[in-house]
């Protein structure tokens, strides 16, 4: 199998996230990208609720995730602790992605600011 170097946003979305440890944590639900460079800041990830009832989005820098092919999905190196104290919203109640809001979530991860 071929491994392509991009790919569209519309097959990011919906793609599962893992831990090292190999467990689901959810499932990227939107990427935020900086309009003055083009890059991706954060992948958005769905997680907690039930059938997407309640479910919160938490800002994962884009560095911090790493495709793996076996699992068709992203692995991020990130334990229950460091996620359910992370940064977060509503789906219906989008953060206003400014530098401080983006510092504060890259030092909680521990990745230096874009």
């Amino acid at each position: 199998m071929s491994l392509h170097p991009t790919i569209s946003s519309s097959k990011v979305e919906g793609t599962k996230v893992y831990n090292l440890a190999g467990e689901m944590l959810g499932t990227i639900d939107d990427l935020v990208i900086d309009k003055r460079n083009g890059h991706v800041r954060y992948a958005a990830m769905e997680f907690g609720g039930f059938l997407g009832v309640g479910t919160d989005r938490f800002p994962l820098p884009w560095s911090m995730l790493r495709y793996d092919v076996e699992k068709d999905g992203y692995v991020v190196n990130l334990d229950m602790t460091q996620l359910r104290s992370a940064p977060r919203y509503a789906k219906d109640e989008l953060p206003l992605y400014s530098d401080a809001y983006g510092r504060g979530v890259y030092d909680h991860y521990g990745v230096p600011w874009v």
